[in-house]
């Protein structure tokens, strides 16, 4: 048996090994690509994919602005060669960096636990005076009758096509479904999108769903409430079969949620808890139920979001190195993006939210159309929203959709998680005439005043 001080399972943010720890001996398990899934197949590329996807939008709806542009086509290869002609190279020279440092061994290959704080990886047994799991998640597989008979991509691998398909099928109503329907429709692609449920984005706030459905289904077939029901194989494409039709179409699609990697670990044999759907049982310092056994992450939260892994592998690597006093993990004001078209960001309770916990709130909402810059745009569609306090003004959610929603959003989010309330946040500091920014201002007075 080898010996490690430190068995860290995941290159993602299990990567950002503090310099501090250059005594320790490492031994980094990775099975996939270096780096991990924001880098090479998430939030990275995909956004680098929304930029031109967003610019080719702007073509197509120039005319409001008086200027006389037209979209032609997307050179599809040549983005892609962009996209991970830059990122490839940084995963390759990652991965050789980490190997070329004397204290860390780069195993890959895939780890189970043989037992407490036992690992078994490429034939060998790795023992660890401390471990941490980072094992990510992975896009889950689509359970529809055909689906094993044809190509089913994912986002693992839909951004590495070799050419930009005429017809897509879309199954899935959450964020990587609408960034991805976003991305190909915006390229030329007919895109069909299937959510078995009534709405996408089911976790937003139900007024800020409805205006993204109005928007987005005038650039894509969207089926709420549908599946398909088989799929099959033709000469010339895929042959998608629903109750009501047949169709076919070039590339399928699954973005139906991803599933934390745990089930490829053999958590049982080393005695660390999981709850229902397989997230790892961890405290505030992100230490599981076993001593000496930390974890981060999509193996140890729901949010399932890169900055939220950041913030835990901060944590969990202070803990680990035995900082005083012992580091916590806030998940006060955790926010999240869609990025699609329109863009999406939320932080805080929804408004149904609200109501169900039966908090006394008040609602302020401001359109961009309200605002100069919005005029600037010509925007008649995009709003803010949000939520604070009956009783003491604090802010308890906030809801963007529209442009640069993302960024908007960010000053209240800073409000949350240093206890700021609206008052302060809205009377007490300038906002830049006649900045987008002003909305977000004017949302606050609105909620203030009503």
């Amino acid at each position: 048996m080898e010996q490690f001080d430190l068995i860290i399972i995941g290159s993602g943010s299990g990567n950002a090994i503090p310099e501090e720890f250059s005594h320790l001996k490492i031994a980094l398990i990775e099975k996939g690509t270096f780096g991990g899934t924001c880098l090479n197949a998430g939030c990275i590329p995909s956004k680098m994919f929304v930029l031109p996807a967003d610019k080719a939008l702007d073509a197509q709806h120039s005319g409001k602005l008086g200027v006389d542009a037209q979209f032609n086509s997307v050179d599809f290869a040549a983005i892609r060669e962009r996209v991970f002609g830059r990122i490839d190279p940084i995963s390759n020279s990652g991965a050789e960096w980490r190997s070329g440092l004397d204290n860390v061994e780069l195993i890959r290959a895939h780890a189970r636990f043989t037992g407490p704080k036992t690992i078994e990886v490429d034939g060998r047994t790795l023992s660890g005076d401390k471990i941490l799991v980072a094992a990510g998640a992975r896009p889950r597989l689509l359970d529809i009758p055909g689906a094993e008979t044809v190509k089913i991509h994912t986002s693992d691998d839909v951004m590495r096509l070799e050419s930009l398909p005429k017809r897509m099928a879309i199954i899935g109503g959450g964020f990587i479904a609408a960034e991805m329907g976003h991305v190909f429709s915006a390229y030329g692609t007919d895109v069909t999108m299937f959510v078995r449920g009534k709405h996408m984005l089911r976790s937003q706030d139900a007024e800020i769903v409805q205006a993204f459905e109005d928007l987005f289904s005038k650039r894509v077939d969207l089926r709420l409430g549908e599946l398909p029901t088989s799929f099959a194989q033709t000469d010339s494409g895929i042959l998608v079969t629903t109750a009501s039709s047949e169709f076919e179409v070039d590339v399928v699609l699954s973005a139906t949620g991803r599933v934390p990697n745990t089930d490829q670990l053999d958590l049982d044999k080393a005695g660390i808890e999981a709850d229902h759907k397989g997230v790892i049982v961890v405290d505030e310092h992100m230490r599981t139920n076993v001593a000496g056994v930390w974890a981060i992450g999509d193996v140890a939260n729901h949010y399932q979001l890169k900055h939220v892994a950041n913030a835990e592998a901060k944590v969990a690597f202070a803990d680990i190195g035995g900082a005083t006093p012992a580091p916590t993990i806030s998940y006060k004001g955790v926010p999240h993006a869609v990025f699609s078209n329109p863009q999406i960001a939320s932080v805080g309770l929804t408004e149904e939210q609200a109501k169900n916990q039966d908090v006394s709130y008040k609602v302020g909402r401001r359109d961009y159309a309200g605002t100069a810059y919005g005029w600037a745009l010509v925007d008649e569609t995009s709003f803010a929203k949000v939520l604070i306090h009956a009783d003491n003004a604090e802010i308890l959610g906030a809801h963007v959709i529209g442009p640069q929603a993302a960024s908007l959003i960010q000053p209240l989010i800073q409000a949350m998680a240093l206890g700021q309330n609206a008052s302060e946040i809205a009377r007490e500091v300038y906002y830049i005439h006649p900045a987008l920014t002003e909305v977000i201002e004017n949302a606050l007075l609105d909620a203030l005043d009503s």
